[in-house]
């Protein structure tokens, strides 16, 4: 069982990647063999994430297969309440975890103004997901030390990442990594034999990048059948602390 942990609905305004909505989406998802999702939307991304974050609630609203992951800000501004109003309403809402924009939406990661809404997030029991060109290694490091019990998460990774990748594996415990664009060869095999496959989790980056790139990296790997079921859903769910709900 596939759960995509790195997709988002909502139309991009300049690309050309599709609707973005429900219906869509999980046409998408049973092309592919991915049996749930856990999605953001574009608007928390790329226009406001209060308005983003409640649009999404809505569509995902009777969706089992989706679910919602908000966008966080720091509270320097007010958007999104206080820290603490922000984490009680994203559990209010069923939010399964939060995602973090911090080289778009203009702030340091492991910065002040920034900490303590992870300090609540973490908290509340909500993974942080985020994307490495939003944030230096150095920052996910710091994050990372300073809240042991905040499971992190990076997609995005690209090509020629290993060496900064595993040297922040090696010195913190609640770092994953995800599959979206993790491009080195045989990276997904390497990773899984030095660290374990329990710090790997599936993700497309869908629509942005086709998700049969990480549903072929994991289903054609090396990996034997129980890592390809750990990485697959299981390492996620762990962390959502939370079972399937549809197969």
């Amino acid at each position: 069982m596939l759960i995509d942990a790195d997709a988002m609905l909502g139309r991009h305004p300049r690309r050309d990647v599709g609707p973005g909505t429900v219906t869509h989406t999980l046409a998408e998802m049973d092309r592919f063999g991915i049996s749930e999702a856990l999605v953001s939307h574009s608007w928390s991304w790329l226009h406001d994430p209060h308005t983003g974050n409640l649009r999404l609630t809505e569509l995902v609203a009777g969706r089992p297969r989706l679910r919602p992951c908000w966008v966080l800000l720091p509270a320097t501004c007010g958007e999104t309440g206080t820290p603490e109003e922000f984490a009680a309403s994203a559990l209010a809402h069923g939010v399964a975890a939060v995602r973090a924009y911090p080289a778009d939406h203009g702030y340091d990661l492991a910065g002040p103004d920034v900490a303590p809404v992870l300090d609540a997030v973490a908290a509340a029991g909500l993974p942080l997901l985020l994307d490495a060109q939003q944030a230096g290694w150095a920052a996910v490091e710091a994050v990372a030390a300073a809240r042991p019990a905040l499971p992190i998460v990076v997609g995005g990774l690209g090509y020629r990442v290993l060496r900064q990748a595993a040297g922040v594996l090696a010195r913190t415990g609640n770092v994953h990594l995800g599959l979206a664009n993790l491009s080195s060869h045989c990276g997904l095999e390497w990773l899984a034999d030095r660290f374990g496959p329990g710090r790997l989790v599936f993700g497309t980056g869908a629509p942005y990048r086709d998700p049969g790139e990480s549903v072929t990296r994991l289903l054609w790997s090396e990996l034997d059948d129980g890592a390809v079921a750990a990485v697959g859903s299981g390492n996620l769910l762990g962390l959502l602390r939370a079972e399937a709900r549809a197969a």
